[in-house]
């Protein structure tokens, strides 16, 4: 880690320091806890320092800790709440039945209890349970207020009317990639499932896709990004996945990031070139002139048998042999 400066009391001078992670224990409430928080130790005598700012962090990461080990939802937690649904804190707080300086509170640092988190906890994964306390509380917070929560809690259940697999890719490209409109994602999704299922021989996700005039298409997810139409997506509902690509398997992510790193560095329109010339879009599309609407599917096993071929000649599981697809591809399409 980075060397910094700072007086050291043991050797009486400002000395360089380095930050370093120890392991500590706490009793609370009867309960003992083993926390792991920062120290700044002098690199000449190897005496911990006082340094600025490093009490506050320390109490941070304790605080994150003992929440995480006895489940408690995180001031994080709340703000992500707030911003999927829209909602302010007094708002929030009596929607959920609490009362209405409570969020405010909690928000300045106050542990909630544990009826509390889980209430919170489970607004933030349920819009569903969301949409209840919002009708159980609708007298109690402005008209305005309900309305647009309601309205955010009801685009929130059309969010998970795709499986989660799928989403939790959709967040992880959000993560990479600053900005994914419509198009460019649905064509990113086709070639994640493809070379997924030619590299592991097994689909990915379970949705399947459909050969539409612009390229392939997962029409659930084109149902939930419509409204941004040829514009980046900037969705608050995604918010609510925060925190879960992590349950992608390493062998997902691998092929994600090959994808990503490689595809996701052109528009949706040249991506849409690239599927044009390829055999399933080709074949599913047999028939159809090029401005005739379709809905033929799209069959898995199509893409996994091309994307084969594919690894044979290029190799796909390198970003190299990617690249040097994509290049013969556009030439092709030139």
């Amino acid at each position: 880690m980075a060397e910094r400066s700072d007086f050291c009391i043991e050797c009486g001078k400002e000395t360089e320091y380095s930050l370093q992670k120890k392991t500590i224990t706490r009793v609370i409430r009867e309960k003992e806890y083993l926390f792991e928080i920062t120290t700044a130790r002098c690199v000449q005598c190897g005496g911990e320092m006082s340094i600025p700012g490093l009490i506050d962090r320390n109490v941070q990461e304790m605080d994150a800790q003992y929440r995480s080990a006895e489940g408690i939802v995180l001031a994080d937690d709340i703000e992500k709440l707030m911003k999927i649904y829209k909602i302010g804190k007094a708002p929030l707080s009596l929607a959920l039945g609490f009362g209405e300086v409570t969020i405010h509170r909690y928000l300045e640092g106050q542990v909630p209890s544990r009826e509390y988190s889980d209430t919170i906890h489970a607004a933030l994964i349920s819009p569903a349970f969301m949409r209840n306390k919002l009708s159980e509380n609708r007298e109690k917070i402005t008209d305005a207020a309900y309305q647009k929560a309601f309205a955010a809690a009801a685009s929130m259940e059309n969010l998970f009317s795709v499986s989660e697999k799928i989403l939790i890719v959709i967040a992880y490209i959000f993560e990479k990639l600053e900005e994914v409109t419509p198009l460019m994602l649905q064509k990113l999704l086709y070639f994640i499932q493809g070379f997924y299922a030619a590299l592991h021989g097994e689909p990915i996700f379970s949705e399947d896709c459909r050969a539409w005039v612009h390229g392939p298409v997962y029409p659930e997810v084109y149902e939930l990004f419509r409204d941004f139409r040829y514009n980046p997506i900037e969705d608050a509902r995604f918010a609510v996945l925060e925190g879960m690509t992590g349950r992608l398997a390493e062998e997902e992510k691998r092929v994600v990031d090959l994808i990503v790193n490689t595809f996701g560095m052109y528009g949706g329109k040249v991506l849409e070139r690239i599927t044009h010339n390829e055999d399933p879009w080709k074949h599913a599309r047999k028939g159809y002139g090029d401005s005739i609407p379709s809905n033929e599917p799209l069959s898995k096993e199509s893409m996994m048998e091309y994307y084969k071929k594919v690894n044979q000649e290029y190799g796909i599981d390198s970003e190299e042999g990617i690249r040097n697809y994509i290049r013969d591809m556009l030439n092709k399409a030139s």
